[in-house]
């Protein structure tokens, strides 16, 4: 009796020791006010950047940040890359759950008895347990299953911030060929203001004719819209580049942007390199291999639980005067009408679902790479065709120059040949965008940056903060 009261009190001091709740409740002002105080200056962005660079960055904040300064700084403060960490963190709890042992069930019945047909009180009772055994390793299996889904949403952390770094690395690349667009711009746009004014004068005295006059002013109208075009562009760049980092747009004013990195051609890397770089590093990859291996311990489970579980009943009973102490089995399910065939077949089916997205997947990667790389080649040739473009008009504006210092050419000749040079110029940068755009899609195929920096260290694992 006193053992079965001391069971008792132990069942219950568990219950009194369970977590409590600790509401927290979300106002959508406060979350306005965060983000509106986030800052390229913060102490904790230093430390995190610090951390992850593997030294002190000094001065603080930057005199200048480039690329792997601001992806660093979009991991920080990335709400897709929060997302998924909270993921992660929800799938390593089911871990918890899946290594759980199931607790025992107290029973505590009671029966009156009239008329009393024992010599002790009128009365049945009895404290007793139903302790549930399970069997064929099906604990293991969740925790497989588990540990599987876990390791997939750790790598789908990778797979964001991945994400993230591109949309930082477009975002610059954005702004760095509106910034160099509106500097060829504004040097062509000066140039056909003065050719206006030049055939405007020319008309006046009578050297010129009005359609001549005409088409001057409509090449100056169109210089001054390109450049203004350029220059909302660049507004666009630098909103979408705060967008990327997650802070407002006002963080990145006055903050000197380092875009040099964008005018060098990041080397080809060879064939084989890259198709190993896409089949053995790409996260969303990996996290389908996981999400197979979580399909196959689904199936391992379902097969195991043709197996019944054991359910042990010990317990003591006090039945009207005699004491019964009992040591049998509680019941065990018997598996005659269903030998969990469904169960079974689902998990199969599922299975062979993971199996087929797999292989698609792995099939779309092979494909964008080997576009990827067709167009990086390509564009890296025709950039080179570009620049000996622009080395020839070079040489035709500095013979233009030398007949001007001369006396040979006039000035409106001149100022025509800066602004037909501008075209070439234009033309280049072209040609070195799409060059910097397919070596961002090599990237994205791949899912590795082609220079290494803390960024891509970071990128490994994706789960650091």
């Amino acid at each position: 009796m006193r053992r079965a009261l001391s069971t008792i009190v132990v069942a219950l001091t568990g219950v009194a020791g369970c977590t409590t709740y600790h509401p927290q409740p979300i106002a959508p002002d406060q979350l306005t006010r965060q983000f509106e105080q986030r800052s390229l200056a913060s102490d904790d962005l230093h430390a995190y950047l610090a951390r992850e660079a593997g030294h002190d960055v000094t001065p603080w904040p930057p005199a200048v940040w480039n690329r792997e300064r601001l992806t660093l700084a979009a991991f920080y403060y990335s709400p897709a890359l929060d997302l998924a960490r909270a993921q992660w963190g929800t799938a390593k709890a089911g871990i918890d759950v899946a290594d759980a042992v199931p607790n025992p069930v107290l029973q505590l019945p009671f029966q009156y008895d009239t008329p009393n047909p024992g010599p002790g009180a009128p009365f049945t009772w009895g404290p007793s347990l139903d302790i549930p055994i399970e069997t064929a390793h099906k604990r293991g299996y969740r925790v497989d299953q588990a540990a599987h889904l876990s390791e997939a949403a750790r790598l789908n952390i990778v797979s964001a911030a991945w994400t993230v770094n591109a949309q930082v690395r477009d975002a610059m690349l954005a702004l760095y060929a509106s910034r160099t667009r509106i500097a060829l711009l504004s040097t062509k746009a000066k140039a056909e203001r003065q050719i206006t004014e030049m055939s405007s004068h020319r008309l006046a005295v009578g050297q010129y004719s009005r359609p001549e006059v005409d088409a001057a002013v409509l090449a100056d109208t169109q210089a001054q819209s390109d450049l203004a075009a350029a220059r909302s562009a660049e507004q666009d760049a630098r909103a979408q580049l705060a967008a990327a980092v997650g802070v407002p747009v006002s963080a990145i004013d006055g903050v000197t942007l380092d875009l040099s990195a964008f005018g060098a051609v990041p080397p080809e890397p060879p064939v084989a390199h890259a198709q190993r770089a896409a089949i053995f590093h790409r996260a969303d990859l990996l996290a389908s291999l996981a999400d197979y291996a979580a399909a196959e311990s689904a199936l391992q489970l379902e097969v195991a639980k043709q197996y019944p579980d054991i359910h042990l009943g010990p317990g003591y009973t006090y039945d009207t005067g005699t004491n019964k102490i009992g040591f049998g089995l509680a019941g065990i399910m018997l598996p005659i009408f269903d030998q969990n065939q469904g169960g079974i077949e689902e998990a199969e089916a599922k299975r062979k679902e993971a199996a087929v997205r797999t292989g698609a997947l792995q099939d779309r990667i092979i494909g964008d790479l080997t576009h990827a790389l067709a167009r990086y080649h390509a564009s890296v040739e025709a950039l080179r065709i570009s620049d000996t473009h622009l080395a020839s008009a070079r040489r035709q504006l500095d013979s233009q120059a030398a007949a001007f210092a001369s006396g040979n050419a006039d000035r409106l000749t001149f100022a025509q040949a800066k602004a037909d040079f501008q075209i070439s110029e234009t033309a280049r940068l072209d040609a070195e965008v799409a060059v910097q755009q397919a070596a961002g899609a090599l990237e994205d195929a791949m899912q590795l940056p082609l220079g290494g920096d803390a960024a891509s260290r970071t990128l490994s694992d994706g789960t650091t903060r």
